[in-house]
């Protein structure tokens, strides 16, 4: 059974997208068949698996707005198991379309239904606000997996995110889940980014992973190369820090060992 996970914070820079890629990445190293889908407008998910987001192809906007069947969008990437539902610049104007649309707001659940029984993950990468692709990427979702940078004003806003994540449960998806938080941009050097792990920490509990992305250069570069971390340098601390993330991950969707005590009859 296909499980949806949307990646999201309406705060820009707190390395929401290199997570979609590289934790989408990490997974399917696992050999595990995987789909990121590019839901942001920027199109950096889709050019940081090296697509253009200019070309002229199909993409998550005519999936969306024309009722193109998904397959006839999605792209295999340079890894076996990764495919991807690529964004377009045409994205941009979408939120206004998707206003006088029927059921606005489950328009990607219907769209991911046709492809889910495909994927063992399907990974979205929402833009950063709290519009009508979000709403509709959280809707679609099992989870949501929250990144959260090490810095000052790294709880601003969540609370707005967490109300909307309330919200959604009680009115349009009641089976959404928080997946994770995940703390990024750490630097052991700065006694604040350790502050901030433990305010988290407060606040989420056993919900915070405890892979932390670390700031790296390597995760930086490897976008403008169009290639996940791990296929531009695999021996990074960026790439180590993402391996380990996608086996954490991986290691909580399974149900916990039943005791012999419990399980006696």
């Amino acid at each position: 059974m296909t499980k949806i996970v949307t990646i999201t914070n309406q705060k820009g820079g707190v390395g929401k997208t290199t997570t979609a890629i590289n934790l989408a990445a990490g997974v399917a190293v696992a050999e595990v068949s995987t789909l990121l889908v590019d839901l942001d407008p920027q199109a950096n998910s889709t050019s940081g698996l090296g697509f253009d987001a200019r070309e002229k192809r199909k993409s998550i906007y005519d999936a969306l707005i024309n009722d193109v069947d998904p397959h006839e969008a999605i792209v295999r990437t340079e890894m076996p198991y990764l495919s991807l539902l690529p964004s377009h610049i045409n994205l941009v104007g979408a939120e206004v379309e998707l206003v006088d649309m029927e059921a606005r707001e489950q328009i990607i659940k219907n769209v991911l239904k046709k492809v889910q029984g495909e994927y063992e993950y399907i990974f979205i990468d929402c833009p950063p606000s709290l519009g009508l692709l979000t709403l509709n990427g959280l809707v679609a979702a099992d989870s949501v997996l929250i990144p959260v940078q090490c810095e000052y004003f790294a709880l601003e806003g969540l609370g707005q995110l967490l109300n909307t994540i309330t919200i959604v449960q009680g009115n349009l998806n009641p089976r959404l889940q928080i997946e994770g938080v995940l703390m990024t941009m750490f630097d052991s050097r700065l006694r604040l980014s350790n502050q901030i792990v433990e305010e988290v920490k407060k606040h989420f509990g056993s919900k915070v992973y405890s892979t932390i992305i670390t700031r790296n250069v390597r995760l930086s570069e490897a976008p403008s190369y169009g290639k996940p971390v791990l296929l531009y340098e695999a021996v990074s601390s960026g790439a180590r820090n993402y391996m380990e993330l996608a086996r954490e991950f991986l290691q909580r969707q399974q149900p916990a060992a039943v005791s012999p005590a419990t399980s006696a009859t």
